[in-house]
């Protein structure tokens, strides 16, 4: 196999990089005149008729931020424009918290999401600590506004939707929310040293891993109110971008990356080392090549049967995060001919190496597509894909290059 798949050789870290700088080249039009980040095309160029959303804002954020800290010129002027869009237009002023986003014609989109707002946590943590003017406030009144809406102490969990004036609370409670809840708990206890947003990471965790050993490592993503799994959530729109039916192996891929980075940072190892492998390896099984064609099915039912064929560009690279991260943690090969596999199939079918990036959404024989994810919206998890691989495992990503 090519070297520059392999793990731990200089041609695999030099591919990355190059990977990495081209990212950044990518999708440095991303930012509006306010601030607020345009959603991509497949060159690069600004969709602007589409919303400026927050969470495509704040990973633009945290991705130039990243950039900046490594050095890279242009950087820190981008991720500037970024926290200038969160702290202005996409900031609601009168009811607190973060809109969706903006249509084109500059009109809020309705309710507010804890996705949203975990997304807007990372993106104040990493440009604190780039230095990016005006985050270090960000960071303090997105971390009250979690704390006031979407927190729950006594569950240990968080809940989901909002309207927009945070006066009604929808009984949906989501994992995907919570998921990305923990990365920025674990980015917010790693900058500030602040150990009480690590405990807070790990008693989802715990609920994560109690759900997960009840459905054989598949884990439900949707539930209730009172937390109670609705394993036929969405059965009639399976391929929902966010509220996908069944099991979705990418988040079991990217659960177990943030389950071991916890529990290293929190000197817990042994069960939650297991547990991620555990997350890992079902994910793989059922997911990896499982209808005759390479690539990560988006979802499978609770056999473990694929339902959504499609290959999801994200998929792919929280494969590649967590290869690597479970190699370097338990030295078991099986986990570096994974990530060789991964890299492989990435520069075969998923790597644009007309205009860059990567394409964002295949179908099940590997032809892009754009019925879910058309264009190429943001950098978040290709970027961090180049990174993960020779980061340390027990700290979030933005504190390597600080």
């Amino acid at each position: 196999m090519n070297a520059k798949y392999q793990l731990g050789n200089e041609e695999n870290k030099s591919w990355l990089k190059e990977n990495f700088e081209m990212l950044l080249r990518f999708g440095k039009k991303f930012p509006s005149p306010e601030g607020g980040s345009y959603y991509l095309g497949d060159d690069g160029t600004p969709w602007k008729e589409r919303p400026r959303e927050t969470w495509i804002t704040a990973r633009m954020a945290h991705v130039y931020s990243i950039g900046a800290m490594m050095g890279y010129e242009g950087c820190a002027e981008l991720a500037k424009a970024a926290i200038g869009g969160l702290k202005g237009e996409l900031r609601d002023g009168a009811n607190g918290g973060w809109f969706c986003g903006r249509q084109a014609d500059g009109n809020p989109l309705p309710n507010k999401l804890c996705y949203q707002h975990a997304f807007v946590i990372l993106a104040a943590t990493s440009a604190m600590l780039a230095g990016i003017e005006g985050a270090d406030e960000l960071l303090e009144q997105a971390k009250a506004d979690y704390d006031r809406f979407f927190w729950n102490e006594e569950e240990g969990l968080s809940c989901d939707t909002w309207n927009t004036e945070f006066t009604v609370c929808d009984g949906y409670r989501g994992l995907n929310a919570n998921m990305h809840t923990v990365e920025a708990f674990l980015a917010v206890a790693d900058a500030q040293k602040d150990e009480a947003y690590r405990v807070r990471a790990g008693r989802i965790i715990d609920h994560v891993i109690s759900w997960a050993e009840s459905h054989d490592w598949r884990i439900p993503e949707h539930f209730s109110s009172d937390w109670i799994p609705d394993l036929d959530c969405n059965k009639d729109h399976p391929n929902d971008p966010f509220k996908p039916y069944g099991a979705t192996p990418g988040h079991g891929i990217e659960w177990a990356r943030l389950i071991t980075q916890w529990a290293l940072s929190s000197g817990k190892a042994g069960k939650y080392i297991e547990a991620a492998e555990n997350l890992f390896n079902r994910a793989a099984c059922d997911a990896w090549n499982a209808d005759g064609a390479p690539g990560i099915v988006y979802t499978t039912d609770w056999d473990g049967k694929p339902v959504v064929h499609d290959r999801m560009h994200w998929t792919l690279m929280e494969a590649i995060n967590t290869s690597s991260v479970l190699y370097q943690v338990t030295e078991k090969p099986e986990y570096a001919a994974r990530y060789a596999e991964f890299m492989e199939y990435m520069d075969q079918c998923v790597l644009d190496h007309v205009n860059g990036s990567f394409f964002h959404q295949l179908d099940s024989n590997n032809r892009v597509i754009g019925t879910v994810w058309p264009g190429k919206s943001d950098l978040y998890h290709a970027a961090q894909a180049m990174l993960i691989p020779y980061a340390k495992p027990d700290v979030s990503i933005a504190l390597n290059y600080c």
